[in-house]
């Protein structure tokens, strides 16, 4: 049963990245659609979609998920401190070695001062890591976000771009803090169609993303023809090593195998969707806008293939656990 799950939530997360490739590489051959349509812009429905994708979150969300908090502090507090340490000053540092002009290079440093992605919940079950720590660094994270992202863009990206502090935080409560806490609210008071909602919200989620990436691939594309591979390439070193650098950190720490594996996978993947909400808020979705359309299919291709790998590899604590002898029901 547990093999049937988790090949089905492999099979889920491959087509997940699929769609998010394939929407990339239709946006720029045929930009007009992920443009306009008629005298509507398509770029003023990324902040409803991120909307509808963090009050999915919401709904899969209870206070049960914040126990974790209270039973393995160290690990939470480890994993996303790590998380808003390590991309942040990874993204300013590639900014300032591959000399990007000002937006495009505060673009890098916005994607990398994101919170946690959504996806690395799955991805976590997938590679057999702690996904209890996962949720809870993901959601804490995600809640931090309005008070760190503005703290760290100010600090970071000031010398590339004007950054407005309280702009940005009342924008990023707009997007992530009042959906979520309207997901809790419907959870709780719906309870018993939670199954239902954790059903089709995921899915809702997963299309918002797809069209997000595709709109904001069509709106840079001019941008994405002159720096496009080497900001590729950026993104690209950068997720990897928030994946190198977030395993080995948690090493040093002591921390165990799976936990290792979460604080990875929780610090190299980033919530690109909610960065191109930002920059779409600041005006700037053509140029600021494009790390984060890059970062999506990246990080999705790059954590599949590393969440797969583990899988394969099993933690110890996990193989003894199972070679352990079951007590026998009378």
């Amino acid at each position: 049963m547990k093999a049937e799950t988790n090949a089905r939530s492999s099979y889920s997360n491959l087509i997940y990245t699929a769609l998010i490739i394939a929407a990339v590489a239709v946006a720029m051959t045929f930009p007009g659609p992920f443009t306009k349509i008629g005298d509507f812009p398509m770029k003023r429905l990324i902040v409803p979609l991120l909307q509808i994708i963090m009050l999915g979150m919401g709904t899969t969300m209870s206070i049960k998920d914040f126990e974790s908090v209270i039973k393995q502090p160290r690990a939470v507090f480890i994993g996303v401190s790590c998380h808003f340490l390590i991309m942040p000053l990874l993204g300013f540092t590639l900014a300032n070695v591959f000399r990007f002009p000002p937006e495009i290079a505060a673009g890098v440093v916005l994607i990398g001062c994101s919170p946690s992605g959504l996806a690395s919940n799955v991805m976590c079950f997938i590679a057999k890591a702690n996904v209890p720590l996962s949720i809870t660094i993901t959601t804490l994270a995600t809640l931090l976000a309005p008070f760190l992202m503005p703290a760290l863009m100010t600090l970071l990206a000031g010398q590339f771009i004007e950054i407005s502090f309280l702009k940005m935080m009342v924008e990023i409560m707009e997007i992530v803090i009042l959906p979520v806490i309207v997901g809790l609210a419907l959870n709780r008071i719906f309870h018993k169609s939670a199954v239902v909602l954790n059903r089709v919200m995921p899915l809702i989620s997963m299309g918002g993303i797809v069209l997000i990436v595709a709109i904001i691939t069509a709106t840079g594309r001019d941008s994405l023809l002159t720096v496009g591979w080497t900001l590729a390439l950026c993104v690209l070193i950068h997720n990897l090593t928030g994946f190198t650098l977030g395993y080995w950190s948690a090493r040093l720490f002591g921390m165990d195998e799976q936990s290792c594996r979460t604080v990875a996978i929780e610090v190299g993947l980033q919530n690109g969707g909610l960065a191109s909400g930002i920059a779409v808020q600041m005006g700037k979705i053509a140029t600021v806008g494009l790390a984060p359309a890059l970062f999506g299919p990246i990080m999705n291709t790059t954590g599949s293939l590393l969440a797969t790998f583990w899988s394969q590899h099993p933690p110890k604590e996990i193989i003894l656990n199972e070679a352990s002898p079951q007590p026998i029901d009378a």
